[in-house]
């Protein structure tokens, strides 16, 4: 990871440690979460959770343009993450077979599964008008960034 990347996750590290532990109410979580990404990080058009809910994604706190709503498991980069249970990171969304475009400006896409007692809850939704925004060193920092998310759910 490059210093400067380094650098950036660690201090969003604690900002989110921050955010997150007095506060129980998960859809606030998923609210300032959101926004403290879309805020600290560069070249982003879109951060956000789609929450599980009776078997589909369903579009919860965000920030950015208008999202889908609704999204099936197995459809989509977002729905892929929750089909099989892995990150998906996608250089050019163009290329993703079954890619939904929601905001034609989004090239690139990273999606994270947050579990909960081993089960995915949600999904960590992140979009950036460049082709292959997303590294190594952004998908080792998000996902430290779930894992406290997913801590804060324990707590709560």
């Amino acid at each position: 990871m490059s210093s400067e990347k380094h650098a950036l996750y660690a201090e969003l590290l604690q900002q989110a440690k921050a955010l997150l532990q007095e506060e129980t109410d998960v859809i606030a979580n998923m609210a300032n979460f959101s926004a403290l990404l879309f805020q600290s990080l560069p070249d982003l058009n879109w951060a956000g959770f789609y929450i599980m809910r009776q078997g589909e994604l369903v579009l919860g706190p965000f920030q950015g343009k208008v999202a889908c709503v609704r999204i099936p498991v197995g459809k989509g980069v977002c729905g892929t993450c929750v089909a099989t249970g892995e990150i998906q990171r996608v250089a050019d969304v163009h290329e993703f077979p079954g890619h939904i475009a929601c905001d034609a400006a989004s090239n690139s896409e990273i999606v994270l599964p947050v579990r909960q007692g081993g089960d995915i809850i949600a999904v960590l939704d992140i979009d950036s008008p460049s082709l292959n925004r997303f590294d190594d060193a952004d998908q080792q920092g998000l996902a430290a960034l779930v894992a406290v998310f997913e801590q804060a759910l324990v707590a709560a």
